[in-house]
């Protein structure tokens, strides 16, 4: 996708890389060298520091002083930080599509190459967002991460994708993941109080609603993640936040049609099902079960900016936050 500048001239889409960083700081130091090391630069970067303890602060300004810091004054979880991010690149540096991720993210040197080629070859309307192929340490796909192909996906949304050797998909993960900035401005930034699980999955679902999504398989990052296990696998006590936020998802999100949602709700009970099967802890998972289920049909998520109040936000990305950016 290109842009019209002011002298008439076609450019580049800007590109604004968000990173969000929590106590990894050697992983941020190889995330940010790898950032400035794409075959396509990007045009920007925002670190995010959720109040680490581990001076990951001192290691972006080191690995990456041309980036923009905000340092957290207490630590607002992934759903937090991406908000926090996507706002300050909004307010701060114009972007035409904003690429997210995690500190322990490695992107490989053609990473955003081949998404924004595919952004420019891809020969119908309406593209939106575009996510990673996601690999562990060894090469293998992360199940962690793997895209799930759009199941309402109609003929013509198959052989677009088809042309650019991509997927169609309905959510993407925050693991290496872009979005048409115009779009976050109009549908909002992702909603804080999720904390973390399922907060990629309501924000992009949300972004998708209006319009499509791409799978890009030639585009690799490496989760560098302790384990090759998916959010399945014995979550223990944070169940609670995987249930609590389904159901603020399909009680308060506008991210799914109504149909989506009976779809989506049955897949959730399967895999709880299956969760809870295989654990060797099920008495945590039934209080998260029981807990998360009162917590989310009881309240609803606050507005962002209450979310963050006195984390240590600056006033201009705060004011951003819960709606437009200015």
């Amino acid at each position: 996708m290109k842009r019209r500048g002011t002298e008439g001239v076609v450019e580049d889409p800007r590109v604004v890389a968000v990173v969000v960083a929590y106590n990894r700081r050697q992983l941020l130091s190889e995330v940010l060298t790898a950032l400035q090391s794409q075959t396509r630069p990007v045009d920007d970067i925002v670190v995010v520091d959720n109040a680490s303890t581990d001076g990951s602060a001192d290691v972006a300004r080191s690995s990456a002083p041309g980036a923009t810091l905000i340092r957290l004054t207490r630590n607002t979880g992934g759903a937090g930080g991406f908000a926090v991010g996507m706002a300050a690149a909004l307010q701060r540096h114009e972007p035409d599509w904003i690429w997210v991720m995690d500190d322990d993210t490695v992107p490989t040197e053609s990473a955003l190459a081949e998404m924004v080629n595919a952004i420019d070859r891809y020969p119908g309307p309406d593209l939106v967002a575009v996510g990673s192929r996601v690999v562990w340490t060894d090469g293998s796909d992360h199940p962690m991460n793997t895209p799930r192909p759009n199941p309402f996906a109609k003929s013509e949304e198959k052989e677009f994708a088809a042309v650019v050797q991509a997927q169609p998909v309905r959510s993407l993960s925050f693991v290496s993941s872009m979005y048409r900035a115009d779009v976050v401005r109009r549908l909002g930034l992702p909603i804080v109080d999720y904390f973390l699980w399922n907060d990629d999955f309501e924000f992009s679902s949300r972004i998708l609603r209006e319009g499509r999504g791409l799978s890009v398989p030639s585009s690799v990052v490496v989760h560098k993640t302790k384990a090759l296990a998916s959010t399945d696998v014995d979550p223990g006590p944070r169940f609670r936040l995987e249930v609590r936020n389904k159901v603020w998802l399909f009680r308060a999100s506008a991210a799914l049609r109504p149909g989506e949602k009976l779809v989506y709700a049955g897949a959730s009970v399967r895999r709880w099902i299956v969760t809870f099967l295989r654990s060797a802890d099920r008495a945590t998972l039934r209080d998260g079960l029981v807990t998360g289920l009162r917590e989310g049909f009881s309240a609803r998520p606050r507005p962002n900016s209450a979310a963050l109040r006195e984390a240590g936000v600056p006033d201009d990305v705060l004011a951003a936050v819960d709606g437009r950016a200015a």
